[in-house]
């Protein structure tokens, strides 16, 4: 049984989900423009950022999709989400250069309480367009589970696992973040 099977969904109210969306929202705006710092600043310093891999597997194989024993692209903490923002912001990531122009686009989003009283689980649909220099364009398209931790007016990003629809990544890499 999955832990979103053994909670309850108790929905939040409608000003928590505002905030919550705006939150993601502005997540978001942040990856578009490469303000890698501010976004690194919304994690939690427990984060667990997790994209596993898709397996193409038969509906009745009881082993699933994907599991956390199993691959996975991104299997994140923060020192990992800190090196890799690193990474990106030296004058050698040739791959960046020149920079890849992105968009992401966030809906779907549904709000319950989380098992702690300033946690909330998270669930959302996300499109991520990439496009760099004249022919590379690239679609991401998946669903996230988020644990979003109360941060005075705001949050901190606690947990996240993305799946997206795709179990082989044409892209040439993976130079962004969902």
């Amino acid at each position: 049984m999955s832990a979103k099977q053994q909670l309850k969904e108790v929905p939040v109210d409608r000003d928590t989900l505002h905030k919550v969306e705006q939150f993601l929202y502005r997540e978001a705006g942040l990856l578009d423009n490469e303000r890698w710092d501010d976004w690194l600043a919304l994690m939690a310093e427990d984060i667990h950022y997790w994209m596993p891999t898709m397996e193409n597997r038969r509906r009745a194989d009881k082993n699933g999709a994907y599991a956390v024993d199993r691959g996975a692209l991104y299997n994140d903490n923060l020192l990992d989400l800190t090196r890799r923002i690193t990474r990106f912001k030296q004058p050698t990531a040739w791959a960046e250069d020149p920079a890849t122009r992105h968009a992401h686009v966030v809906s779907g989003v549904e709000v319950y309480q989380g098992e702690k009283a300033d946690e909330f689980i998270v669930h959302s649909s996300f499109v991520n367009y990439r496009s760099r220099v004249e022919k590379d364009n690239d679609l991401l398209v998946g669903r996230r589970e988020d644990v979003l931790r109360a941060d005075g007016e705001s949050f901190k990003l606690a947990r996240r696992k993305i799946v997206i629809t795709q179990s082989v990544l044409m892209a040439k890499n993976l130079n962004t973040f969902l």
